[in-house]
């Protein structure tokens, strides 16, 4: 496979001395690639390994799982297999059988990554999967970044080798050197989207248009060149990024309607989101900057909140739930339901710092203890006033999702001090006082 070679050395998709981990399910794509890629091995100086997954869909998937082994054993490959509930999956997290099996396939290619035992995963997408894969992405209302088709590599750590190679010219490699594989029983349930465009669909357009394989794939690079050098353009220093969460400034929303899209897409990549959104999700998303009003939530796929923030526009992971915090008021560290760490310190010396408050803890009172804030929460602001917790909060602009994760120092429904945002005036220092530095890292 010529072909196959040529494209791994033009977009250096292999490194001398890296271990390549293959996924074999058995199939004539994925024993071409493992075959392939170790009677070159010498030449690209690389180890292979395969890796096999049983799905747990189909009753003959063992017997496959023993067939892969067995095949890698007279190649001289190492294989590893490894099995997953994939149904189990799909009904707890209410996800499709075909998402659940690509999460859970996923899971063990990163474990494998992570601990070192591969360098890379080599994936056995070929000409006709990216085809299809395009046409997938148009049919379901992807935009320019989906319809560019699938990435020789992705995250730096998966490789696609096959990509631009003919499904013919893969079953003729299969057939010069014999190679043994398996069918798929699964392959010919046209319940499943991709089997459907595959056996009903395609077929029909390639008896029109012979040609059309090569055309769709072609037209995807072509979206890819246009779409790299529109990405080019974008200026987004102002975007704040975070673990799972990026701030998009509404003045951003000024821009042509392509940069804005293109924004959007880099800021769900930046959260962990790496499947490609559809366009009708994106342009909620801008709707929501545009015109609705502040702290208006937009509930999206893939676990995505879209919030408008005063100034931004903060995609976030969805919320989940907090579990019950509560601790003594005394010195000490505090961790917060693992999101932010409580620290609490004697001290005589009262300098300005960030996300740190100051107060007397001797007029607390001692039945005061550290908890998150509940409805009828009131707080008498610094220099007086009493308002309810909730409003002063919205006053302070904190973010509506930071607000139910910060320690609040409470007796009952009196809340002394909100940590690393401001004491109570009922605390607040006098004379020469005693007093607790609170700082609260998030």
């Amino acid at each position: 496979m010529q072909s196959a070679l040529n494209f791994i050395k033009e977009n250096d998709l292999i490194k001398p001395g890296e271990r390549i981990g293959v996924g074999v399910s058995g199939g004539s794509d994925s024993i071409a690639l493992v075959h392939f890629l170790n009677s070159v091995k010498e030449e690209l100086d690389i180890e292979v390994i395969a890796i096999h997954i049983d799905h747990g869909i189909r009753e003959e998937s063992r017997d496959e799982a023993n067939f892969v082994i067995s095949k890698c054993k007279e190649m001289g490959v190492r294989a590893y297999k490894f099995k997953i509930d994939s149904p189990k999956i799909a009904k707890e997290k209410n996800i499709s059988l075909e998402t659940a099996a690509r999460e859970g396939r996923y899971s063990i290619f990163n474990s494998l990554l992570k601990k070192d035992v591969v360098d890379k995963i080599a994936l056995a997408h070929h000409l006709s999967d990216q085809a299809e894969t395009i046409l997938m992405h148009i049919f379901r209302g992807s935009g320019v970044s989906g319809a560019r088709g699938m990435e020789a590599v992705r995250d730096k750590a998966f490789i696609r080798p096959l990509l631009n190679t003919a499904k013919e010219e893969i079953l003729d490699y299969i057939n010069f050197n014999s190679l043994d594989y398996v069918e798929d029983s699964s392959n010919i349930d046209n319940s499943y989207s991709r089997n459907f465009l595959r056996n009903i669909i395609m077929p029909k357009i390639l008896s029109k248009w012979p040609g059309a394989i090569r055309a769709i794939t072609n037209f995807g690079k072509t979206l890819k060149e246009d779409d790299d050098y529109i990405n080019s353009q974008i200026y987004d220093d102002a975007i704040i990024y975070e673990e799972k969460e990026a701030k998009i400034p509404l003045s951003y929303f000024l821009y042509p309607a392509p940069i804005i899209t293109r924004m959007i897409i880099k800021a769900l990549k930046s959260i962990g989101v790496k499947v490609d959104f559809e366009k009708k999700h994106i342009d909620l998303i801008k709707e929501l900057a545009f015109s609705s009003e502040n702290g208006k939530k937009l509930s999206l796929p893939f676990e995505v909140v879209a919030i408008k923030d005063y100034d931004y526009l903060t995609l976030a992971n969805r919320k989940k739930d907090i579990p019950d915090f509560k601790c003594e008021f005394k010195c000490g560290e505090f961790d917060v339901n693992g999101i932010g760490k409580l620290i609490v310190k004697r001290v005589k010396e009262f300098p300005i710092k960030e996300n740190t408050i100051y107060l007397d803890y001797r007029k607390v009172p001692k039945s005061a203890f550290w908890r998150l804030r509940k409805e009828g929460d009131i707080f008498t602001k610094f220099g007086g006033g009493t308002k309810k917790l909730k409003s002063y909060m919205i006053d302070k602009k904190i973010p509506q999702r930071k607000r139910d994760i910060i320690p609040v120092l409470a007796d009952e429904n009196e809340i002394y001090a909100i940590a690393g945002v401001e004491i109570s005036e009922k605390v607040k220092m006098t004379g020469e006082p005693t007093a607790f530095s609170i700082e609260f890292k998030v």
